[in-house]
């Protein structure tokens, strides 16, 4: 995202001394573009730092009940590949 923007700007100082109407309304189209792609990657950051945050916090509170949800999905996920491992070599 960061190297894409960053081509973008180039691409619009690269074209700052270019006379025309249409070059001028397409740099200002790729310039607001540029500011609402920010702003919606920075939304997305926030939100998922916040998700990451949440969920940090909640294993640190409940440390016991993660562990058994951990062995309990380890335990079903094991069941499910031995039992495709074993129809395969009936096969």
């Amino acid at each position: 995202m960061d190297t894409l923007a960053e081509d973008a700007r180039a691409l619009v100082a690269a074209t700052s001394d270019v006379a025309g109407e249409k070059v001028r309304e397409a740099r200002k189209r790729l310039a607001a573009a540029l500011e609402r792609g920010k702003g919606v990657y920075d939304q997305v950051r926030d939100k998922a730092l916040d998700g990451a945050k949440a969920t940090d916090q909640l294993l640190r509170d409940n440390p016991y009940q993660t562990i058994a949800i951990a062995l309990g999905v380890g335990v079903i996920v094991g069941l499910l590949v031995a039992t495709s491992c074993a129809v395969k070599n009936d096969q």
